[in-house]
């Protein structure tokens, strides 16, 4: 066991969709410990919670885990969700060495159990998935607290097999988003399957399997990450920026390197330059038996890694959640100082020249943001970090395309005076606190956007038509003069030049009737009523002609170019034989 001593406490975060029961979990890790009296071992940190080894050998019931892993126990991050996994960053990459994704098994997958997952393949992060409220399922026998092949052996068949399914349906949903999975005990090599553990977070069945996969994948793919330096200077990353009753602008970061003391001077990232100051108090909870007491928090002179620790010290208002925080000395604050400014405006980017601005809540939300933004090709222009602001939406509202008159906020808010400008601005905003649904909700509106552009640069345009007037069906010959036709092909208006076969314009169209209504539209097949301006029949004009819609070059160029697509098969036909004609001459007519 000495081996232990200079390696860190694994950091473990639980994902998942809201109410899919990782709350109840940590709970269970917790709360089943202080039931069986061992409030003391279990330590509860800043944003954290403390599994040592002896407590998870107890709860798994095998006294001999001591001494097969060497980590010195698991350390599993409080905060809820994705929010903190991407909040937890070091140098660019995910500080939690572990992960486990929460569903619900009679639920299956939601939109953030999804964009947990992508997160995790993004970062490389080996996972397990916790698959909760097995007793939730009809006819189910709970047994606190048993491991889950124990419980599992205790079921009837009908409600085993119910459980099978369920669990095949969370393996099809993992192998869609690009993982191989299966029940755990079935897995050999947890690098190439994903291992899907059944609980009850409510009884405590599954939980030990938990603790041993987690030990187990900690020993084995993670032995070399975990060793750190006892006596260096600590480095961690903020988790969250908060203002405690008493101690002012306080920060709960995560230690997962060297050591801090009271008195240590340290470098923060923050939204503007860099800040340095000096910890006021270094403090932790107490332990979990006295959490009742009035002081939530007592104060300790020096702290080593992995833990949860809440700082305090003057000017931390700019302080942000995901940024570095690191001790430095007289002759490093330099370096530190650069190195903290250099990875902060790594992420605060001004991407393209023309796209949207997006806003999240901590440097890691808003590269998980950008890089989701980025495989659907969409411009940024300015990716940032903080709630939206009233500059923000100056500097928008200037911005001409209003495709790109855009803010996505991602678990964001908005300021006071930022929603007054908002009325007034007409621009477009989307929040929310599922990337997916922000991308989503965004494409939806651009291809609307797009689709009315169209329709309205389609009503304005003069589109081609082809008509043959008919036999035996002159009215009139001349000013003007009035023919029976029928429309071949494509769309015929009033108010339309015409031409003949050699692309000589005769006349316009002045007015169209149907069974001796005026009508303003009419299309193939149609037999109407035209009259036209310009030619005489039997003259420019005879019976049987084929005629068509002038189109001028620019509205031709438009609708071979932007509008082909929505256009019908008998409206490209028209199109194609009056191109036909006008290139006969110039071969770059409207190209």
């Amino acid at each position: 066991m000495s081996e232990s001593n200079n390696l860190r406490t694994p950091i473990v975060c639980v994902m998942g969709h809201v109410d899919h029961g990782k709350t109840t979990l940590l709970d269970n890790i917790r709360g089943s410990a202080v039931a069986d009296g061992e409030a003391g071992a279990i330590t509860q940190h800043i944003g954290a919670t403390e599994v040592p080894i002896d407590v998870i050998a107890n709860k798994c019931g095998d006294p001999g885990l001591m001494n097969k892993f060497i980590v010195p126990g698991l350390l599993f991050i409080d905060t809820p969700g994705h929010h903190a996994f991407t909040s937890l960053r070091s140098r660019g990459g995910a500080l939690a060495d572990l992960a486990v994704v929460i569903v619900d098994i009679n639920e299956g997958f939601k939109p953030q159990t999804i964009e947990s997952l992508e997160i995790l393949k993004r970062f490389k992060t080996p996972f397990v998935v916790v698959a909760n409220k097995i007793d939730r399922i009809h006819g189910w026998n709970p047994q606190k607290n048993m491991p889950f092949l124990a419980t599992y052996s205790k079921q009837s068949e009908h409600v085993r097999n119910s459980l099978d399914n369920k669990l095949y349906e969370i393996v099809g949903e993992l192998y869609n988003v690009g993982f191989n999975s299966d029940r755990y005990d079935r897995v050999t090599d947890f690098q190439k399957t994903v291992g899907v553990i059944p609980i009850s977070a409510v009884t405590g069945e599954g939980t030990p399997d938990i603790l041993m996969v987690l030990l187990g994948l900690a020993q084995k793919f993670l032995e070399s990450n975990l060793h750190y330096d006892a006596d260096g200077p600590g480095v961690g990353t903020v988790l969250e920026v908060k203002e405690e009753r008493g101690l002012g602008m306080t920060m709960d970061i995560i230690l997962y390197d060297g050591t801090m003391k009271k008195g240590n001077k340290i470098v923060v990232g923050s939204l503007g330059e860099p800040i340095q100051t000096k910890i006021r108090a270094l403090l932790k909870p107490q332990p979990l038996s006295e959490i009742h007491a009035e002081e939530k928090f007592k104060q300790v002179s020096k702290v080593a890694a992995a833990i949860g620790v809440k700082i305090s010290a003057p000017n931390l208002d700019n302080a942000l959640a995901g940024a570095p925080v690191r001790v430095v000395t007289p002759d490093t604050a330099e370096d530190v100082v650069q190195e903290v400014r250099e990875e902060i405006e790594e992420v605060r980017i001004h991407t393209d020249a023309n796209g949207i601005m997006i806003k999240a809540d901590t440097i890691g939300s808003l590269e998980a943001l950008v890089n989701e933004l980025q495989k659907e090709d969409i411009t940024i222009r300015k990716a940032d970090i903080g709630d939206i602001s009233h500059r923000d939406i100056v500097e928008v509202s200037a911005i001409e395309d209003p495709l790109n008159s855009v803010i996505i906020g991602f678990n964001v808010g908005i300021l006071p005076d930022a929603k007054e400008k908002m009325q007034t601005s007409g621009i477009k905003l989307f929040m929310s606190d599922v990337i997916y649904t922000l991308i989503d909700d965004y494409k939806d509106w651009v291809k609307e956007k797009k689709e009315e552009s169209e329709k309205s640069i389609s009503e304005m345009i003069i589109k081609a038509g082809q008509f043959r007037i008919m036999p035996d069906c002159t009215f009139r010959q001349s000013k003007p003069a009035v023919v029976g036709v029928k429309i071949t092909s494509g769309i015929v208006k009033t108010n339309v030049d015409v031409t003949t076969e050699d692309g000589t314009v005769v006349g316009k169209i002045k007015g169209l009737q149907s069974s001796g209504e005026n009508i303003g539209v009419a299309r193939t097949d149609m037999e109407v009523a035209m009259s036209l301006d310009g030619p005489t029949v039997g003259r420019q004009i005879k019976e049987g002609d084929l005629l068509h819609v002038n189109v001028p070059e620019r509205h031709a160029k438009i609708l071979e170019h932007e509008l082909y697509d929505s256009l019908k098969s008998d409206e490209i036909e028209a199109l194609e034989a009056f191109l036909t004609i006008k290139r006969r001459d110039n071969p770059f007519w409207a190209k």
